[in-house]
């Protein structure tokens, strides 16, 4: 049954939310939105459905009325990226992530043409610390890589960025000093208080999120592994709808 909001409303999908398919095929992924219904309408095919078919389900739920991230993180020299952001740009999906490097932002963004597809940058991960970045050589902590990463996509036209919650307010204060009110903030590592944080090392709950700046929330596990996902997904809805 559907759960209603604060005012008694029926609740049911909110755009901002976004559901990853992080499952290990297709079949379990259609499973789960079959479960979720009308709780969502918003899903993210990543990497590890792309290694079986992915385009196949992305296709299914466009034909479906639903909106699709592929967070497929594109990097590699700015040609390759190029080519194969030309490919996706013909796919009719919503979202496509690439690394927030200038040569492969460039090409994302020049690939994508007239087409309604929005390239999104990956800034930090947010499995990531500010130690992992020493070990991994960089020189700045997460929040002032983020920064320095927003900046570029700007300049590099991307629509929007990937960043941890915690960065969220400062790209969106960025954005806006850039004239760019309408840059897309997607932030993963959202959990509720009631979920565990698993591997995200920089989480907050969804209505944190969203008051920092947030566009759009990436929350997987507290909703696919629930018992009742769809209940699940209609709680973080009326934690969104609550602000």
């Amino acid at each position: 049954m559907s759960r209603a909001n604060p005012r008694g409303q029926k609740m049911t999908a909110d755009a901002r939310l976004i559901v990853p398919l992080d499952l290990p095929t297709t079949d379990d992924a259609r499973r789960m939105v079959e479960q979720l219904g009308d709780a969502v309408s918003f899903y993210k095919i990543g990497l590890e459905l792309l290694a079986s078919d992915g385009m196949t389900l992305a296709h299914e739920l466009k034909a479906s009325g639903k909106s699709i991230f592929l967070d497929w993180k594109l990097h590699d020299i700015g040609a390759t990226v190029e080519r194969s952001a030309r490919v996706l740009a013909q796919s009719g999906c919503d979202l496509l992530t690439v690394h927030a490097e200038p040569q492969v932002m460039k090409a994302a963004v020049k690939a994508r043409g007239d087409s309604s597809l929005k390239i999104l940058a990956v800034t930090v991960l947010t499995s990531l610390t500010d130690a992992d970045l020493v070990e991994m050589g960089y020189s700045f902590n997460a929040r002032d890589l983020v920064e320095r990463r927003v900046r570029q996509a700007i300049e590099c036209g991307v629509d929007g960025i990937v960043s941890s919650p915690h960065e969220a307010a400062l790209a969106r204060e960025i954005a806006k000093e850039a004239g760019k009110p309408d840059f897309l903030i997607v932030t993963p590592g959202v959990r509720p208080d009631w979920s565990a944080k698993n591997d995200q090392a920089r989480a907050a709950t969804p209505a944190d999120a969203i008051r920092a700046g947030a566009s759009h929330l990436v929350c997987g596990r507290p909703i696919t592994a629930a018992n009742d996902p769809r209940e699940a997904a209609l709680k973080v809805v009326g934690e969104i709808a609550g602000l």
